[in-house]
């Protein structure tokens, strides 16, 4: 019932100022849970956890969760449902451009797709152009072929040795790590020295 929360507005990408809080903290604990890391390329990962560094400041610390590489099968099914809850998904972002910018994207002409690469441990999504057609976004025409993709999201998979090879990159030192029974998932515990 003590605990301060504040909450903030901000792009996580970029650095930000923190709000004042009533009680000035012995430490910033960055808690990123999820697997949304794994959203950025690896580039813009290190950058993000730079930026998260910065946040958190000398003597604090980040508890991130990360996807773990995986048997590509386990991973394509994952991404690939029978359900078809992934390709829903997938498809609603042609429903936001047409709210949000005023396109006039047609999702029945799309299908969903979703690739595992196992050079660079990620999935790649895809929406797959199913005819030749176009697309107005903002007066601008484009123009799709048959079979032409646009890529919408990459799901990038980590061994524990490399994700925290990564966040060294960006000043973290490794403290713990947590994983499921079936080491899927990760929790890892970083400090800011």
């Amino acid at each position: 019932p003590d605990l301060s929360i504040q909450p903030v507005v901000a792009d996580f990408t970029k650095p930000f100022d923190l709000p004042a809080h009533p009680v000035e903290p012995e430490r910033n604990v960055v808690f990123f849970p999820g697997s949304t890391i794994g959203n950025f390329t690896r580039p813009k990962a290190v950058a993000l956890l730079e930026v998260m560094r910065a946040e958190a400041k000398t003597g604090g610390a980040l508890l991130i969760g990360v996807d773990l590489i995986k048997n590509p099968g386990t991973v394509r099914r994952a991404y690939n449902d029978a359900r078809g809850v992934t390709a829903e998904f997938n498809l609603n972002v042609l429903h936001h451009l047409n709210d949000g910018l005023g396109a006039n994207f047609r999702p029945e002409l799309f299908s969903h797709e979703a690739i595992y690469d196992t050079d660079r441990d990620r999935i790649e999504m895809r929406l797959v152009s199913l005819a030749p057609h176009a697309v107005q976004i903002d007066g601008e025409s484009i123009e799709f072929e048959r079979g032409e993709h646009i890529v919408t999201e990459y799901s990038h998979k980590y061994s524990i040795d490399g994700f925290v090879d990564l966040a060294a990159r960006a000043g973290w030192h490794h403290g713990t790590t947590w994983t499921d029974a079936d080491r899927l998932f990760s929790v890892h515990y970083l400090t800011a020295d």
